[in-house]
């Protein structure tokens, strides 16, 4: 069985030693056992995890939302379903971003438009704000 420090967990991930550590401290990646040297050493079932866990951070979970996801991994008296609710609920809000940072984009657009047509000496911009 291969075991990893927190460096090479690190590189392996793409996730910092002290967002490993924070996980660890707020149990989303189970602590792991210490060396005789009293380092930390990682098994692949954290490497598991971790990779899981960034995943889901790629795609916008908050930490709450991967915990809970996380115990329906590990607990068998919940419905496979009840993921699907929480990644139904994310793509809701996902997609009320997406309308939202649409409209401002609009919105930037038109205050841009105006200071391209308006006054030479005077930026619109500044009195469309």
């Amino acid at each position: 069985m291969s075991t990893f420090s927190i460096g090479q967990l690190s590189k392996l991930t793409n996730c910092k030693i002290p967002t490993i550590r924070y996980y660890e401290d707020i149990a989303l990646l189970s602590p792991a056992f210490r060396s005789e040297g009293n380092q930390r050493r990682y098994k692949s079932e954290h490497l598991v995890r971790l990779k899981f866990i960034r995943h889901s951070r790629d795609l916008g979970f908050n930490l709450k939302e991967i915990k809970q996801l996380i115990h329906l991994q590990t607990c068998a008296n919940h419905s496979p379903h009840e993921a699907h609710g929480i990644a139904q609920h994310h793509l809701a809000q996902v997609q009320e971003k997406i309308t939202k940072l649409q409209s401002l984009a609009r919105e930037l657009s038109v205050v841009i438009n105006s200071c391209q047509q308006g006054d030479a000496i005077r930026c619109q911009v500044l009195d469309a704000l």
